[in-house]
């Protein structure tokens, strides 16, 4: 892990409502607020939104992916969703490496998720441990 403090990264998606679908598939999350357009019409949003977990789930593609890269899981998240995501959305996930352990393959990362229309969705922070294949000599 070569990670320098102020390295970043970032990655993009649109959530379409074929992803809000096959996530419900996956996940059972049926929320009206994603599926029932009545129902969220009444509410403060107006409108369909996409699960939060979509939105938080480009950012473990981020650092699995990018930053700080394959091998990589989450030993912690403390973030905050800040405003809705709705279908149809493009959102862009940013991370800025905040402090890397000297002895570990650990590493603190500020994270931000915005909208097309440059509206924070997510914000907080996130530590993160990197693993490497372990080498075994044959026997």
């Amino acid at each position: 892990m070569n990670l320098q403090v102020g390295d970043t990264a970032s990655r993009s998606l649109t959530l379409t409502a074929d992803a809000v679908k096959a996530f419900a598939e996956l996940t059972g999350d049926y929320n009206p607020l994603h599926f029932d357009e009545d129902f969220a019409a009444q509410t403060k949003f107006g409108r369909l939104v996409v699960q939060g977990g979509l939105t938080t789930g480009l950012l473990h593609a981020l650092v699995a992916m990018d930053m700080p890269g394959p091998g990589t899981v989450f030993l912690s998240q403390n973030w905050k969703f800040t405003a809705p995501v709705f279908i149809g959305d493009t959102i862009v996930a940013d991370a800025e490496v905040m402090s890397v352990h000297a002895t570990k393959p650990v590493c603190q990362l500020a994270v931000c998720v915005k909208r097309q229309d440059d509206e924070t969705v997510l914000e907080g922070e996130a530590w993160c441990y990197t693993f490497s294949a372990e080498i075994s000599g044959a026997g």
